[in-house]
């Protein structure tokens, strides 16, 4: 499979970007993501032309407007540039699948950015190039790096990342009233793990009577603003449970027991995702059923990256 774009602050792959002339290496996407992730290396403040080492940035607010300006002198305002820097490079990052930021920088924080008033520090900030990019790009996912130490997080970064890399192969093979309805079938089940798929439904049900463009916009609009929201463990079970109704004819009564036994030990958090999925997978292995065999939440990513192994 073609490795995904990904933007991702320069500094987090080594490059010897930050305001001290270091990096801040991530082992994590280095090793693991770059076995699947194609990485395009942004860095503002360099893209600017500040240079490393370079005097350090803080975002300030100034008349009800944050701004990003030099901690010694300032009256250094860079806001404007980096503004303009993430518009410029609007064009690449509208190629991109999601894009990992680094976390608490002036300029590519993502959230709980420091902004200072009357020098007290509030951490409630965005970076002002993070803002402008992600205002931009309101269907990119967006994650941290330090956030993706959360499992549950990086889930839902990474889960994200594939639903819009297959709704852009869909969208290049080229979108039909068919295509849109099968995309949305193979992934009611993962919208269901995070929330309640009907408005989705709802919003198709107007194919006949809309442009199937304008609705097509919507949709993934919406769907990707509804898996922002991680998966519940609680969702999660309703979506195992209505998935083990599919088996209710092929199941003997002793597998059944088993199989409700298990997904109440993930209910109670004994066992993680992956151990409800597999016995699940194994019962479809001796008796396929088509709708379970096409949904992605069977198989959102690949098994490797071993993300539901401890959800």
């Amino acid at each position: 499979m073609k490795k995904i774009p990904i933007g991702i602050s320069s500094c987090l792959l080594g490059q010897n970007v930050r305001y001290d002339g270091g990096h801040r290496l991530d082992a994590y996407i280095t090793g693991t993501l770059s076995e699947y992730f194609e990485f395009h290396a942004f860095c503002p403040e360099m893209g600017i032309g500040l240079g490393a080492p370079r005097p350090t940035l803080r975002l300030v607010k100034i008349d009800n407007a944050v701004h990003c300006v030099g901690i010694k002198d300032p009256d250094w305002n860079v806001t404007e540039p980096l503004l303009n820097y993430a518009k410029q490079q609007n064009r690449l990052h509208a190629d991109l699948c999601g894009y990992i930021l680094k976390k608490s920088s002036p300029s590519c924080g993502m959230e709980r950015v420091k902004v200072y008033t009357n020098n007290q520090p509030h951490a409630d900030g965005t970076g002002i190039y993070a803002a402008e990019m992600m205002r931009l790009n309101p269907l990119l996912p967006v994650e941290e790096e330090g956030r993706l130490g959360s499992p549950e997080l990086r889930e839902n970064f990474i889960q994200r990342v594939y639903v819009l890399y297959r709704w852009k192969a869909l969208l290049a093979e080229g979108l039909t009233a068919s295509s849109l309805t099968k995309f949305h079938a193979r992934h009611k089940l993962i919208i269901m793990s995070h929330d309640d798929y009907r408005d989705l439904g709802r919003l198709l049900s107007e194919l006949s009577k809309a442009e199937l463009t304008q609705i097509a916009e919507q949709y993934i609009l919406q769907l990707m603003n509804t898996l922002k929201k991680p998966a519940t463990r609680k969702n999660h079970v309703n979506v195992l449970q209505h998935i083990q109704g599919y088996l209710k004819k092929a199941l003997s009564v002793d597998d059944k027991a088993e199989l409700c036994e298990i997904i109440e030990y993930y209910r109670n958090g004994y066992v993680p995702l992956i151990v409800p999925l597999t016995l699940l997978k194994h019962h479809f292995r001796k008796s396929p059923d088509p709708y379970i065999e096409e949904s992605y939440y069977m198989s959102p990513y690949p098994q490797e990256l071993q993300l539901i192994n401890r959800l």
